[in-house]
């Protein structure tokens, strides 16, 4: 098997991944996210026409009539289907949606209500609280399993990777304004998971290889241990993108945005665990006592 010099681009590499978090919590702060529904608190109408004569404007039109606010729709699937979302919400008016319904089969007689979903703004500001708990806690364990499973150093690069995987992510979506929901919080989570195993896979020959090779410096053995794991890596990052890229593809609008922040998890989160989190165990000095001695403490 040829040997592929990955410690050659650690530096520049390096650069590239320093530039695009700053770019990155760049847009985070001054564009920040697109929130949807389930963080902003809104109603969410899904419909079907019966022809495909209609046009995204002339639905905006019928229903700019009703005085929506913040007023969004999107086209997608057979040409026929249609997602409405709006900030306006009379939630404590039990006829508001059956007022619309009314209001909006008088311009489209064919139309069908496949969908009506409401969140308010109590449930919604409840829902980001849970969601960034759910995102820390998650980091916090895996900072947790990792400094108990390896040493400390090996901790700090797989935590490091994982931040850098979740934030330049997270600066994609708001460069793109796309919009961030509960499934974008569940494939961020999943990120975090798929991430951490492709690290902890590389980490465990790393560890294993300085025990075998103490006169072998980290600089070289960080690359050796890639190339060891380097099969398993690419098959599993492949198989993973060409189910997530049929979700992205056949999937519907629906899965979208989960799909494509997935597949944005699996090319950055084996991107880092390469060349971040081995990176920053060379920077470390990491050496074959470093293990020796936590095997001792073990014992």
């Amino acid at each position: 098997m040829k040997i592929v010099y990955f410690n050659k681009y650690y530096k520049h590499f390096g650069y590239v991944s320093i530039s695009l978090i700053i770019i990155s919590i760049f847009f985070l702060f001054f564009k920040g996210l697109n929130y949807g529904v389930d963080f902003k608190g809104g109603t969410l109408i899904e419909i079907r026409l019966d022809t495909s004569d209609h046009s995204v404007s002339k639905v905006r039109d019928v229903f700019s009539k009703s005085n929506l606010s913040n007023l969004n729709i999107k086209n997608f699937g057979n040409g026929k289907d249609y997602i409405i979302k709006f900030q306006k919400q009379n939630l404590n008016d039990p006829e508001f949606i059956n007022n619309l319904k009314n209001e909006i089969s008088k311009s489209f007689p064919d139309i069908n209500f496949r969908r009506v979903e409401n969140v308010g703004p109590k449930v919604s500001s409840e829902l980001l609280k849970s969601s960034i708990i759910a995102i820390t806690i998650s980091l916090v364990a895996m900072l947790f399993y990792i400094w108990i499973r390896f040493e400390w150093q090996f901790s700090l690069g797989a935590i490091l990777a994982l931040f850098h995987d979740v934030i330049i992510t997270l600066g994609i979506f708001s460069f793109l304004s796309l919009e961030i929901n509960l499934s974008i919080v569940a494939a961020v989570l999943t990120i975090v998971g798929y991430s951490m195993n492709d690290t902890v896979v590389i980490f465990d020959r790393v560890r294993d290889n300085l025990k075998k090779y103490a006169n072998i410096k980290i600089f070289e053995l960080t690359n050796q241990s890639i190339n060891e794991t380097l099969s398993r890596t690419v098959l599993t990052s492949v198989t993973t993108l060409l189910a997530l890229f049929s979700i992205f593809f056949l999937g519907g609008e629906i899965l979208r945005g989960f799909s494509f922040a997935m597949i944005l998890g699996v090319i950055i989160g084996t991107y880092s665990s390469i060349f971040i989190a081995n990176p920053i165990l060379v920077n470390l000095n990491v050496s074959h006592s470093t293990v020796v001695k936590k095997e001792d403490e073990k014992i």
